[in-house]
C-alpha cells in the first residue's frame, strides 16, 4: 500500500478542516464514515501499518458529499473533533461527537500521511499537474 520502510519516519502533514454538514429533513449530513476506535481491532485497519494504533480514520467519503467539498480524504486520521482528543476514544463515542445535534459545522484537526501521498490516491482533477 506504500513505499514505507521500516525504521523511516512516516512524513504526516496536519490538516485543519471544516465541514458544513447538509441539512436533510432532520438529519444533518456529514458524508463520510469511519473506522477504528480503542474498542475495535486494529489489525482490521488498513489505513495504517501501526497495527497497535487504535486511532480514528475516515474509511469512506461521499462524492460530492460535505466532507469531499471540505477536503477531506480517505485515509485521514480524526486527532480532534471541535476541540476534542479523539485519539482514544471508542468508535460508538467518536461517532456520537461527530453526528451531535444542533451542531451545523464539524472542526476537524486530522493527520494525513503526506502530501504526496495524498495526491497520489486521490482521482480530484484539481490535483493534477
Amino acid at each position: 500500500m506504500s513505499n514505507y520502510i521500516p525504521g523511516q519516519p512516516l512524513t504526516a502533514v496536519v490538516e485543519r478542516i471544516e465541514i458544513l454538514k447538509l441539512r436533510q429533513g432532520d438529519n444533518l449530513i456529514l458524508g463520510f464514515s469511519i473506522g477504528g476506535g480503542i474498542d475495535q481491532d486494529p489489525g482490521q485497519n488498513p489505513f495504517t501499518n501501526d497495527k497497535t494504533d487504535k486511532g480514528i480514520y475516515v474509511t469512506r467519503i461521499t462524492e460530492k458529499g460535505p466532507a469531499e467539498v471540505a477536503g477531506l480524504r480517505e485515509g485521514d486520521k480524526i486527532m480532534q473533533v471541535n476541540g476534542w482528543d479523539m485519539t482514544m476514544v471508542t468508535h460508538d463515542q467518536a461517532r456520537k461527537r461527530l453526528t451531535k445535534k444542533n451542531q451545523d459545522v464539524v472542526r476537524l484537526l486530522v493527520t494525513r500521511r503526506s502530501l504526496e501521498e495524498a495526491v497520489k490516491h486521490s482521482m480530484g482533477p484539481c490535483l493534477k499537474p
